[in-house]
């Protein structure tokens, strides 16, 4: 049996996940209500409302909200019903006056208000336009990596490279002997155009050898790598475009927040009175304590 929790009602609730139950409503009725907020059941005549449902969608994964109103609600309607039984039944036995059960729920709900506070204090902080100005602030003097845009004639042994580099210095077309002779099959029909890369995109020995030199300049001497002997030309340097802010939006958000979280721990830690102790309960010498490490 699989459980997800509901924030609703607080026990577990029952995921379903198999079975989609089929309810004789069509989409525009389950929205259509004369009441915004109307009952869908009852049980022992605690009310199940239509915003109950809506909330306990929020914690399905994307798959599953995508599915149709009138598939997705039936189901959790069905999960909330069977929850509230749950948490009857418990009431019924005596449970929420077991003192782990207490205990259980008394850390439920400081984690709960623990939450709720960092969420108030860090979420206005971390904006949409937040996170767009921080892009912007931290990409403003920043150039991208330098790339070179070169092309390559690979071939088995150094004598045939050797001789294309002697054609190539009697005007001989790069790209017609890329194509006559490379063993890279890809490259060669491009005319052993490899387009830009980053030097670590490269083998070592390759790449030393294609950033030292300057654009149109080809390698005085042929290049030995794991894959065979290079003849290579240098066409073109350039800064590597940077990252857009869509590709870096979620990483920047994240850094945002615990920097933010990092901030308010730091702050609510400060304001309170804390004395630490040994293992055994004792007093922790002046020489014991140290400072706590940053929050995560």
């Amino acid at each position: 049996m699989t459980f997800f929790p509901d924030c609703s009602f607080g026990p577990p609730v029952r995921l379903l996940a198999a079975v989609v139950l089929c309810w004789t409503v069509s989409a525009g009725s389950v929205f259509a209500q004369t009441d915004p907020d109307p009952v869908l059941a009852t049980v022992n005549g605690h009310p199940i409302h239509l915003s109950d449902v809506k909330d306990a969608t929020a914690l399905l994964p994307p798959q599953a909200r995508a599915l149709p109103p009138q598939q997705l609600y039936p189901m959790l309607l069905e999960q909330l019903i069977d929850a509230r039984a749950l948490l009857v039944q418990a009431q019924r036995i005596g449970l929420d006056k077991d003192p782990e059960v207490q205990r259980t729920m008394q850390m439920a709900q400081e984690r709960a208000l623990e939450t709720a506070l960092l969420n108030k204090v860090v979420r206005p902080q971390v904006t949409d336009e937040a996170v767009k100005a921080r892009y912007e602030q931290d990409n403003a003097s920043k150039t991208g990596e330098v790339e070179v845009h070169a092309r390559h004639i690979l071939l088995n042994d150094e004598a045939t490279a050797k001789k294309i580099l002697a054609d190539l210095k009697k005007g001989s077309d790069f790209a017609a002997l890329s194509k006559q002779y490379s063993k890279d099959p890809g490259a060669a029909q491009q005319g052993g155009d490899l387009g830009f890369f980053k030097k670590g995109d490269m083998v070592p020995e390759f790449a030393t050898a294609a950033f030292a030199l300057k654009d149109g300049e080809v390698a005085p001497a042929p290049v030995k790598t794991q894959f065979g002997w290079h003849v290579i030309q240098v066409l073109a340097h350039r800064p590597a475009p940077l990252p857009s802010f869509d590709e870096q939006r979620d990483e920047l958000r994240q850094s945002m927040i615990q920097a933010a979280v990092q901030k308010q721990v730091a702050l609510v830690r400060a304001a309170v009175k804390v004395e630490k102790f040994n293992m055994d309960g004792t007093p922790l010498k002046a020489t014991d304590t140290a400072e706590p490490p940053p929050a995560k």
